[in-house]
């Protein structure tokens, strides 16, 4: 969960910096670093494995009074926690510094047009250091630099710039969806951070850098640029007076901003934990032995709404890759039933509160009869945390929303992360399918990015759909418990009578209540599954059933018998509800908006269900 800050103003820099990196230790680091420009030109690095406090004291020792500077907190993604792998890098001269947030996925192809000998760190963002001040020595500005060097690499993320040729100004720029940057404006200063709350106490008006955004600031003047070079016009926000990680920003609705938010809200729950230098999972969170795993003979999955949703992927997840029988429980149902448990039974609970009544009464449940507990959450120190063995935290910020989103995407990843990690120790999962594993999910934050830009296609379906008050949802292996969310997004905020089901089940029940006024969302990849899915389609048709298909990238296959086609973003087939379910949260999203409805605070919901 990096931090990011630049500052360029009349305040000493390196404090600045300082106490903004300190504000932003909530978000999780396990390194920080610090550059200063001296107004002689020269750069000064400082870098320091561990708290902010520590690089605080060793910046004592090396502070020069500045006027500018940039400074980082790291989780590492690429490279070991070490100073050579901390932010900010360099070039070898030394003459540009860059801070870096996300992943750049290219950066393999990119190093090899540079001698091994000059990279002095693992990372992927060195390699950025380096090609800027190529561009530099061949005469381009420090902006034309940037704009250059972003145009060759792929992925999605952010970067901050600062050079000694030009020590009081700053470029940043922001590549695709994930690692969102605020451009904050003070009396006498401007900044970069990626969270307001980094600089709340000096920042009085905001902005935001969109995606494929530059700018070039100095303590007087901060000029956007768009990808193509052209300058843009940006509306300031009036930051309030106590700032609130509730604030909207540019966004009409809480649902929109944390729908949006996923890219880098992923980004942020993979971080650290996934590994692909050493091809290894890691969740040092955990406090269950070796020999205790190896033990696990069933899993049961326990939660509530979207948690009960996510889990049914997570179900996929533990048996493919851990090899352990596994089931799902609806929460609310669990202690009923005298469910069998005993030591080696693992207890997976899931809950973006962690205060669910359902959820905590089932925990209670397992730990009476000795269960290992893990449990999935967004809030440290809540129940469920309290209770489990150990807690995975999802790490992607507050969701604010009655109607979850960034949460379910997170506890999905989570379950497929644990999976591998149980699937690794128990010797049911080969190295090769880890690495391709981690690999791919890598690649998620850049895919929910593209699903995102479904947005306005989604919206038109919205606007000839909103009328409609009943909704089909099918799906079949892992887009089946996608079916199921798309379809408590939509009545949660539309109040639509929208039902998820197993496309095997169709023709036991729901059929008979297809007809021209109950529209079908079909989720249709082609996976293994996929021409039994068009056997449904082909039915729902037959009966004047209307059909909107959610298909692979490139599939043209259904062109001519479903009424709407959305395309989705490329990416691994087990990984695909992750992505899948995007596009359902914003057609939920815009049909809501068109019925003029609360989408925030959906009547008769809460956001944490605390009596039974």
């Amino acid at each position: 969960m990096c931090g990011i800050i630049g500052y360029c103003g009349k305040d000493d820099a390196g404090t600045t910096i300082l106490r903004g990196l300190k504000a932003l230790e909530y978000r999780g680091y396990d390194s920080s670093g610090i550059a200063l420009a001296n107004p002689n030109g020269s750069l000064s690095i400082t870098r320091s494995v561990g708290k902010i406090s520590a690089l605080i004291e060793k910046t004592k020792l090396n502070l020069i009074a500045s006027s500018s500077g940039i400074g980082h907190t790291r989780w590492a993604t690429h490279g070991a926690v070490n100073e050579a792998n901390t932010h900010p890098h360099t070039d070898q001269l030394g003459k540009v510094a860059v801070v870096h947030n996300g992943i750049i996925e290219n950066f393999e192809t990119l190093k090899k047009n540079f001698s091994p000998e000059i990279f002095s760190s693992e990372t992927d963002t060195e390699v950025i250091a380096h090609m800027i001040a190529l561009e530099m020595d061949s005469g381009q500005n420090l902006l034309q630099a940037v704009q250059n060097t972003l145009h060759k690499a792929t992925g999605s993320f952010s970067i901050v710039v600062v050079s000694e040729l030009n020590p009081h100004k700053i470029v940043a720029a922001r590549k695709g969806n994930a690692s969102g940057l605020v451009v904050g404006f003070a009396k006498d200063a401007i900044c970069v951070v990626s969270d307001i709350t980094a600089l709340t106490d000096i920042i009085e008006h905001i902005t935001f850098l969109d995606a494929n955004e530059y700018v070039e600031f100095s303590s007087k003047e901060a000029i956007f640029y768009s990808d193509t070079g052209e300058e843009i016009d940006k509306k300031e926000l009036q930051l309030p007076f106590e700032h609130s990680v509730q604030n909207l920003g540019q966004f009409k609705h809480y649902m929109l901003k944390e729908i949006n938010e996923q890219p880098e809200a992923i980004l942020d729950t993979i971080r650290g934990r996934y590994q692909s230098d050493t091809g290894s999972i890691y969740l040092q969170e955990l406090q269950i032995s070796s020999e205790q795993i190896c033990d696990i003979n069933r899993v049961v999955f326990v939660g509530m709404g979207t948690s009960s949703n996510a889990t049914l992927v997570g179900r996929h997840y533990m048996e493919r890759f851990a090899k352990i029988p596994s089931e799902v429980d609806n929460a609310s149902e669990f202690r009923y039933r005298q469910p069998i448990l005993d030591k080696n039974t693992l207890v997976i609970s899931v809950a973006q509160s962690g205060e669910t009544v359902d959820t905590l009464a089932a925990m209670d449940e397992a730990k009476r009869a000795g269960c290992m507990q893990i449990t999935i959450c967004n809030n440290p120190g809540t129940q469920t945390t309290r209770i489990a063995d150990s807690s995975i935290y999802m790490r992607c910020g507050q969701e604010i929303s009655v109607a979850s989103t960034k949460t379910m995407t997170a506890s999905m990843v989570l379950m497929h992360a644990l999976a591998l990690y149980l699937g690794k120790i128990r010797g049911t999962l080969s190295s090769e399918t880890e690495q391709q594993q981690i690999n791919a999910a890598l690649h998620l934050p850049v895919a929910l990015g593209q699903a995102l830009e479904l947005s306005n296609q989604i919206e038109e379906i919205a606007s000839r759909y909103h009328t409609f008050d009943d909704f089909l949802f099918l799906g079949r292996g892992l887009g089946f418990p996608i079916a199921i969310e798309g379809a408590l997004k939509l009545k949660e905020i539309s109040y639509i009578n929208a039902i998820g089901y197993a496309a095997g089940e169709m023709k036991h029940g729901p059929i008979a209540l297809i007809d021209s006024q109950m529209p079908t969302i079909a989720i249709a990849p082609r996976d293994t599954v996929f021409e039994k899915m068009v056997s449904n389609i082909q039915q729902i048709r037959a009966r004047q059933g209307k059909v909107i298909a959610l298909v692979s990238h490139g599939e043209k296959s259904l062109n001519n018998l479903a009424d709407e086609i959305i395309e989705l973003p490329e990416v691994d087939p087990l990984l695909s509800p992750i992505v899948t379910v995007v596009p359902l949260q914003l057609l939920a999203y815009h049909i809501a908006q068109k019925r003029g409805l609360d989408i925030d605070q959906p009547r008769n919901l809460a956001k944490t269900v605390t009596v039974e």
